[in-house]
């Protein structure tokens, strides 16, 4: 494939820094987190110690104070082994920008450097057992009275949610509207009220944490609503097309990686004395697959740069998250089928992204509410 002509030298330097990382740190150990369901907390420290958290957060909050090209890096070195354990993603690419953009200057001087390092791991809480992708119209409240927060409600398929300290929680403030009833607060762990339910048995990316949350009269001061009052919805609008564009870059990083693996099994592979990639439908199969992955790669790359230019829509982030998606679950399906029978053991690496995929649809906004999305400019 052709030069990407995408990243810097600094750049580099640190993708040489995260290979090695995820070589030495998580290859080794993924198979074990899986069979426990969470990554432990030891592996974010050495994260944060080697400088591949946050990579966005201002340099005078210990972070490198790098754009979403540093995000990439991350996201792509993981999907090259298929790991799905550390929920670096929503740490980073997700949480750390509502940080940073609606934060106090107090908060951020003692939540960023902490995050940086790993001390602190954090979770979004959007999701309710009732709502799904329907953010406005959720059950969770929080209420303010004699200038506390008193948050009541319960979270579902929460990633992180086992391991998290901190986690933003979307909240109605104000019942008797829709959208601008909505804010963002956020609720650390030692609260009392606090409770975490299961750690969910998944299909997939069963190496990721994924708990229930639970709060019941959780106390907490005014100042944890992120910016005023009512804002969440907006602050959700503003921040999620990065969401979607780390899912889209996510999907592509994967498809590249099983196409991969399934390059080198079918080289490998014999049936009928022949191997298994110079059966004509093997090379057309394969031709097809190779040819969509570069086109939804330099898409996405262009993505990536206008994001970084602040002209990246919703509706990007919806197309991006939309078409990456169907793509890799196509590509993991097909890829999965050049491995026969193997391909439907677990210990196969194509087993596995194969069910990690699946998932990739569904949040972060269905796909079908993407199609949504891109529907109002129609």
């Amino acid at each position: 494939m052709f030069d990407r002509n995408l990243f810097t030298e600094e750049q580099s330097f640190f993708r040489n820094t995260a290979s090695k990382f995820v070589e030495k740190e998580i290859l080794p150990y993924h198979d074990n987190w899986e069979k426990n369901g969470f990554v432990p907390k030891e592996l974010w420290l050495k994260a944060g110690e080697i400088g591949i958290l946050c990579p966005n957060a201002p340099k005078k909050y210990g972070g490198i104070e790098g754009d979403f090209r540093f995000n990439v890096i991350v996201i792509e070195e993981l999907a090259k082994i298929g790991a799905t354990g550390p929920g670096f993603a929503v740490h980073s690419d997700i949480v750390t920008p509502y940080i940073i953009n609606y934060c106090t200057e107090e908060q951020k001087e003692n939540l960023l450097p902490k995050m940086v390092k790993g001390e602190l791991i954090t979770a979004i809480a959007m999701t309710e057992p009732n709502t799904g992708s329907d953010l406005q119209n959720i059950k969770t409240k929080a209420l303010i009275h004699d200038n506390k927060i008193i948050l009541n409600g319960s979270k579902t398929f929460i990633t992180n949610g086992h391991n998290a300290n901190l986690i933003l929680v979307i909240a109605k403030t104000d019942l008797t509207k829709k959208a601008k009833g909505i804010s963002i607060v956020l609720c650390e762990e030692y609260r009392k009220g606090f409770k975490r339910g299961r750690n969910l048995k998944k299909i997939g990316m069963k190496a990721q944490d994924t708990s229930e949350l639970f709060f019941e009269d959780v106390e907490l001061p005014v100042e944890n609503i992120l910016g005023n009052s009512g804002q969440g919805f907006f602050q959700l609008m503003d921040e999620l097309p990065q969401e979607r564009l780390s899912i889209a870059v996510t999907a592509v990083s994967a498809a590249e990686a099983a196409l991969s693996w399934t390059i080198t099994y079918t080289k490998q592979r014999k049936a009928f004395n022949k191997k298994i990639i110079d059966f004509q439908n093997t090379k057309f199969i394969l031709s097809k697959l190779k040819a969509e992955i570069t086109v939804a790669r330099t898409y996405i790359d262009r993505c990536i740069k206008e994001h970084i230019n602040n002209n990246f829509s919703a509706e990007d982030g919806a197309i991006a998250k939309l078409f990456c998606t169907e793509l890799q679950f196509k590509v993991m399906d097909e890829c999965l089928q050049l491995f026969g029978g193997y391909g439907y053991m677990q210990e196969y690496p194509i087993a596995r992204a194969f069910l990690d995929a699946r998932v990739q649809r569904i949040y972060g906004g269905t796909n079908e509410i993407m199609k949504e999305i891109i529907s109002r400019n129609l």
